[in-house]
Parts: structure tokens; sequence; C-alpha cells
């Protein structure tokens, strides 16, 4: 038996103990309520009995990332405008795990690739979250100097800070519109305006709203023409974004070489294995073969973070 033999058996059943410790019941506590309230209490639906055993996985992944500083799964979803609670996008990702590794050993059966599709399958969601966050954080700066210009003129009419919000929210276009609607929710229950806006900050991500952001909220601590510093952030943040789009016209060219370039060899390489895989199959086999997918990985990392770091010219 093989090497691989070996360490895909060891993922599979590593796979199979985690998913069954998971999906194992945990004891009940006993109901100490009375009959009337239990009978009356909703029974639990397919969905919520389905998300039951990913739940576990969701908050331990929230758990880890909040020891880390970083965002959870949740708040990832929401910067991508989701609709999924944690535990049923873990169900998806472990959905998108099976299916790559089942594929993978119908095709190839026991071999690397059959963890290699797992783990490639089982990343893919969340690459697709960072794509959404990605273009809705790219649509809502776009909007965002109208959305200040149209706050300053309503101050400059006559309104305070959180009825100008709540105009633009209810007259303003997704997803700005959206973000505003919430800070007026969390207003209206009792937040302050800067600590909602702060909220705003955090589900969204965006540099230049966190710099509107901290103006408001040193303003209404030192006082000052709001509607004035509006105008002068609008026009600041107009003139980046202005800037930015000519910097990614001159610079997309060589993003896509650069996207080319790295691809190319990687669909080549997986097209071969699947359409002739007695021919590729002595890179994964023999020592050299391994070496040089080895070597071609890193000067193929290597040169896409060279290409990206060129293009990546910051405002």
């Amino acid at each position: 038996m093989s090497w691989i033999l070996l360490l895909s058996l060891a993922a599979a059943m590593g796979v199979l103990v985690a998913a069954l410790a998971v999906a194992l019941p945990v004891a009940q506590a006993v109901d100490e309520r009375p009959r009337w309230e239990q009978i009356a209490a909703p029974r639990p639906t397919l969905r919520s009995r389905l998300n039951r055993p990913f739940q576990a996985l969701a908050e331990r992944s929230n758990r880890q990332h909040r020891l880390n500083g970083g965002l959870t799964l949740a708040e990832q979803l929401a910067r991508a405008d989701l609709k999924f609670r944690s535990s049923e996008f873990v169900m998806i990702q472990v959905g998108f795990m099976a299916g790559g590794a089942l594929l993978s050993f119908w095709r190839f059966g026991f071999s690397a690739q059959f963890v290699f599709a797992g783990v490639v399958a089982y990343l893919l969601p969340m690459r697709y979250v960072r794509w959404r966050q990605r273009r809705r954080l790219k649509a809502f700066n776009s909007r965002l100097p109208d959305t200040l210009s149209l706050l300053s003129n309503a101050m400059k009419a006559g309104l305070s800070l959180p009825q100008a919000i709540e105009s633009v929210a209810g007259n303003g276009s997704k997803p700005i519109s959206e973000e505003l609607a919430r800070v007026v929710r969390e207003t209206k229950l009792g937040t302050a305006t800067p600590a909602a806006l702060a909220n705003m900050v955090r589900r969204v991500g965006s540099e230049d709203l966190d710099l509107i952001v901290t103006a408001i909220t040193i303003q209404s601590s030192v006082g000052g023409n709001l509607a004035r510093i509006l105008d002068s952030i609008s026009h600041t943040i107009r003139q980046r974004v202005q800037i930015k789009s000519q910097i990614g016209a001159m610079t997309a060219q060589m993003r896509a070489s650069g996207w080319i370039i790295t691809l190319l060899p990687i669909i080549v390489a997986a097209i071969l294995n699947i359409i002739t895989p007695t021919y590729f199959r002595p890179m994964f086999t023999e020592p050299l073969g391994r070496l040089m997918l080895v070597v071609a990985g890193v000067a193929i990392f290597i040169g896409n973070m060279l290409v990206r770091r060129i293009t990546n010219i910051r405002v």
C-alpha cells in the first residue's frame, strides 16, 4: 500500500470521525416547563434539524476568529450580502468537499487527486464569498461621494444628522441605502448615532467610510460645521475614486496577463490529468515528477504575487 493510499484513507477517516462527532446528539436537559407550554412550543423545522449538526462547527470557527481579532463567519456573510446562517454555509462547504472528493474518487480512485479535489472544493464557497464582498465594497465606495453630497445638502436644509441619514436611506440606492436603513433602526432602538455608524463600518469594511465616521465622531465631540466637513470629504473621495479608476484602466492589461500566465499551466495540467491520466501519472508517482510539480507551483505562486504587487497601487 503506497503512501498516497495511506494519506487518502487517513484523510477520509478524519473527515468521517469529525462528522460523526459533530452529529452525535448531546444530552438534553430535563424540561421543567409546564406541560401546556411544552405542547404549545413550536416543533423544530426541517431547516433547523439539518443545521443542528453543523452549528458546532460554525460556533467553533466563530470563536477562533474572535480570538484572532478577525471577522466571524456571520460577519463575512453579511459583508457579502448572503442571507445564510453560519451553520448553513458550513453545510455548503462540507457538501462541496464531499462532492469534489467523490468525483475525484470516481475518476481517479484513492490517489493524491482525492485529497486535493476535496480541499479545493471545500475552499470554493469561501472564494465566492470573497468575490461577493469585493463586488459589494466596490459598489458601495462608488456611490459614497453622491451619498455624502445628499447628506450634506439635507443638513444644509436644516435636518439633523439622524434625520438626514433617514432621508438618504429612503431615497438612496443599494447597497448604501440598506446599510443606512440598518443604522436608522439601531438608532431608533437606542444606539447612539456614532456607535451605529461604527457598526456599519465593521459590516462594510470600507476605508472611506471609516474616514467619514471618524470625522462625524470627532465633530460630535468638539463641534463644527458637519455639512462643510462632509463636502470636503466627498470631494476628496471623488478624486480618489477617479484616480483609482484611471490606474485600474492603465494596469488592466498587465493584471489580465498575470492571471493568464498563472492559470494557463494549471488548466493545461488539469485537462491532461482528466483526459489522459496515464500520460500525466508519472508527475505524481515518480520522485522527479513530484519535485517538478513543487518547483512549478512555487514559481507560479511567486510570479503571481510579484505581478499583483506591481499592479496594486494604493491611492
